[in-house]
C-alpha cells in the first residue's frame, strides 16, 4: 500500500496510527505473553552455543542469534534471559561453538534446550581445542569468545568476537517462527 492509497483519515498522522486505522492495532504493548507471540511471528534461525566448561557440556539454543553485527573484526550476539541458569555456566567458557542448526535438527533443538535431561547424550558433537563444542550436520559453525555483555529488560544482549567459522553450503538452516520448526522455503 502506497501513502496515496491510505484511508483519508490516517493522512497527516504517524506511520502506526495509520496503520491501526487500516488493521485495528489498538493492543498496549505491556502483556508479556501478547508481547512474546507477537515477537514469535518473526522467524529466525537457531543456535545452539556450547563449551566444555571445568570438565562439563554445557549448552543453551538461542533463536535471538543474529550475524553480520560487524564484519571487520568479525561480531555476532544474541540474547539470553536474566533467568537462564546455563548462560552463568556457559560464559565461563574461554571459547563458545556456535552451531547454526541445520533443518533435520529439530530434535536436536529441543534436547538442547531440554531442563529435565542430558542436553548432549548422542549428540554428534566435535570439541575444538579451546574447548568450544560444535554441533556436526550444522549449516554454519562458529567459535567465538564473550565481547561484552549488556543488559536489557528481562534479557542480556551477548556480544561475541568470532575468531574461527566454517560453512556447509548443502544444509539448509532450521528455522523457529510461532512456536514452530520449519524448513526453508523459497518462493
Amino acid at each position: 500500500m502506497t501513502i496515496s492509497e491510505l484511508p483519508a483519515a490516517s493522512l497527516g498522522t504517524s506511520p502506526l496510527d495509520a496503520v491501526r486505522t487500516m488493521r485495528g492495532l489498538d493492543a498496549v504493548a505491556d502483556d508479556p505473553t501478547l508481547v512474546r507471540a507477537a515477537f514469535g511471528r518473526f522467524p529466525s534461525g537457531v543456535a545452539a552455543l556450547a563449551a566444555r566448561v571445568n570438565g562439563e557440556n554445557v549448552g543453551m539454543v538461542a533463536s535471538s542469534f543474529s550475524v553480520g553485527v560487524s564484519f571487520a573484526p568479525p561480531l555476532v550476539m544474541f540474547s539470553v534471559q536474566n533467568s537462564s541458569t546455563t548462560w552463568p555456566k556457559l560464559r565461563e567458557a574461554r571459547e563458545i561453538g556456535i552451531s547454526v542448526l541445520g533443518g533435520n535438527h529439530a530434535e536436536v533443538c529441543l534436547q538442547l534446550a531440554s531442563r529435565s535431561r542430558d542436553r548432549f547424550e548422542g549428540l554428534d558433537t566435535h570439541v575444538t581445542e579451546d574447548q568450544a563444542i560444535l554441533v556436526h550436520d550444522s549449516t554454519m559453525w562458529l567459535q567465538t569468545h564473550i565481547l561484552s555483555e549488556t543488559p536489557a529488560g528481562d534479557h542480556h544482549i551477548v556480544l561475541l568476537e568470532v575468531t574461527h567459522l566454517s560453512v556447509e553450503h548443502t544444509i539448509e538452516p532450521l528455522i523457529y517462527q510461532a512456536q514452530r520448526f520449519h524448513g526453508l522455503r523459497t518462493a
